[in-house]
């Protein structure tokens, strides 16, 4: 398949569906998954909901959530987070996405990311650029780190989190001594958007879970941004860190992770 453009409205009416969701219920009981780590029935909710969804009008697309793992199968499979940025939503912070992602052999090809709580829905399909809110978006020119605004995802926490800190803090560090500003929003699927959109200039995340990524990755792409693995080859599903930049800013980040250890 080479056309993914006839399945984004699938995508995106299942994506306002989700927001709608968030912007009237409440989060409801949480449940831990790990160290500080939790799930809000809310999540739960969405995700079942969209599975179903979806099944019912693409039943030969596979499905891959984040809350209640895989169903179904194929060379096609959706990707939710049916609440990125959980530990936001359920404070109230308004920095939270609803991020729906297709895979295509572990290839982002199609990603619909809604803001319910900004009020932006940005979309894109494999070959059709992207958008927010309809209009067309393309990422920064921005050539210099000193002038780039970075985001960064957030500290690791469950087991392992010290030593997976001690590289999140380096990166920190070097980031201080070169960046314009750090970000960190707590959600992956908006510092994707937001650096297609070129509100940001550069987005590191040193993990990678699909349902994280998928749709910004996508997104990200098609604006135009180089979104690259550990290793500074193309990013897939099964690429261990998600670098995305303004093409210009390629060059100098990756030696900044170099620098400070990150395997690229």
């Amino acid at each position: 398949m080479s056309d993914y453009g006839p399945l984004l409205p699938v995508a995106i009416e299942a994506v306002a569906r989700a927001a709608e969701d968030m912007r009237r219920k409440p989060p409801g009981a949480l449940t831990a998954k790990g160290d500080r780590d939790m799930a809000s029935a809310l999540d739960y909710e969405i995700e079942r909901s969209v599975r179903e969804m979806l099944r019912v009008a693409t039943p030969d697309i596979g499905f891959l959530g984040e809350e209640d793992g895989i169903s179904g199968s194929g060379e096609l499979q959706w990707v939710l987070d049916p609440i990125d940025g959980t530990a936001n939503f359920v404070r109230g912070i308004p920095l939270c996405a609803v991020s729906l992602g297709l895979l295509h052999h572990g290839e982002a090809v199609l990603g619909v990311i809604e803001l319910p709580f900004l009020g932006n829905r940005y979309a894109a399909a494999q070959g059709d650029g992207a958008t927010v809110d309809g209009k067309p978006i393309r990422v920064s020119q921005t050539s210099r780190l000193s002038e780039a605004i970075v985001a960064i995802g957030d500290y690791a926490v469950g087991e392992g989190a010290a030593a997976k800190n001690r590289l999140r803090l380096a990166l920190t560090a070097r980031l201080a001594e070169s960046a314009q500003r750090i970000r960190m929003t707590g959600t992956a699927a908006l510092d994707l958007a937001w650096l297609a959109e070129g509100r940001l200039d550069a987005s590191i995340t040193l993990s990678n879970h699909p349902w994280d990524m998928t749709a910004g990755v996508a997104i990200a792409r098609e604006a135009g941004a180089q979104v690259v693995g550990e290793d500074g080859s193309r990013h897939a599903a099964k690429s261990s860190v998600t670098v995305g930049v303004a093409p210009t800013l390629l060059d100098s980040t990756l030696g900044l992770l170099r620098d400070v250890g990150c395997p690229t």
